[in-house]
């Protein structure tokens, strides 16, 4: 699928891996981006510097379903369409499955994670291939493209990541059914699991921690870059041919237990 001037719809776009996928998409794809987001003063900032004629912000808690329903009505009145969609939103809360003094850890802490890593996708998934169903085929074959956002924790996750790794290894279970079903309409569904990259979280923490993550990456032997990841999206976009496909995005790195 041509990128050029398509709609796409970022969760999580209003930071991270979110926001230089928008910006990338923007700036470099001539695409118009909708970011859906719940924070509203990162959102607005978004839109001010990636600028506003094609940028959308709307306040979005993508785990409920009306908040979705009213984000994707917002998208289709503003530009009149959705043809990609990739869900990077996600809740990283440490988890373990006991906590302390050998206590269980409450299945609330549990629920809350999946509820957006997993319904929250399914939510924001399902909403727009709706929307991507009514759209003219390319070249008489897509109308559209999703790309789940899953991580290197749905293989190898570290003690304390069980509710993060848990939903993560969902959205490759998601994959080929969600791929089988929406290729009869014409949407294709991959996932990328992307590994140590130099957001601004990261970018926050100590030089020695820096340094410790980097000593688990293979080769190159650094953090990736946020362009590395908005090119890849923009990749699975392109190819056709790529469907029902998870893209270790990685550097062949494999974090240690701890």
């Amino acid at each position: 699928m041509r990128i050029q001037d398509k709609v796409i719809v970022i969760t999580g776009g209003a930071s991270g891996l979110g926001l230089a996928t928008a910006r990338y998409m923007v700036q470099e794809k001539g695409a118009r981006v909708a970011i859906f987001d719940m924070n509203t003063e990162a959102g607005e900032k978004a839109v001010k510097e990636i600028g506003a004629e094609h940028t959308l912000f709307v306040q979005t808690d993508v785990s409920n379903e009306e908040s979705v329903q009213n984000a994707v009505n917002a998208v289709t009145a503003r530009f009149g369409a959705i043809h990609v969609c990739i869900n990077c939103a996600a809740l990283p809360t440490p988890c373990k499955i006991l906590g302390k003094e050998g206590k269980a850890t409450p299945l609330a802490k549990f629920a809350q994670v999946t509820a957006v890593n997993v319904n929250g996708v399914f939510n924001v998934m399902s909403k727009c291939a709706e929307q991507m169903a009514k759209n003219e085929p390319e070249a008489g074959e897509e109308r559209g493209v999703v790309i789940n956002i899953s991580s290197g924790a749905a293989y190898e996750a570290q003690i304390g990541q069980v509710a993060y790794a848990a939903s993560k290894a969902a959205l490759l279970g998601m994959n080929m059914p969600a791929a089988r079903e929406l290729g009869d309409v014409g949407i294709r569904v991959n996932a990328i699991a992307p590994g140590l990259f130099l957001t601004p979280m990261v970018q926050t923490l100590d030089e020695k921690i820096v340094a410790a993550l980097k000593g688990q990456i293979e080769a190159p032997k650094r953090l990736g870059d946020m362009r590395e990841f908005a090119h890849c999206c923009a990749f699975i976009v392109e190819n056709a041919y790529l469907n029902a496909e998870t893209i270790r995005l990685d550097a062949a790195s494999r974090l240690r237990a701890r």
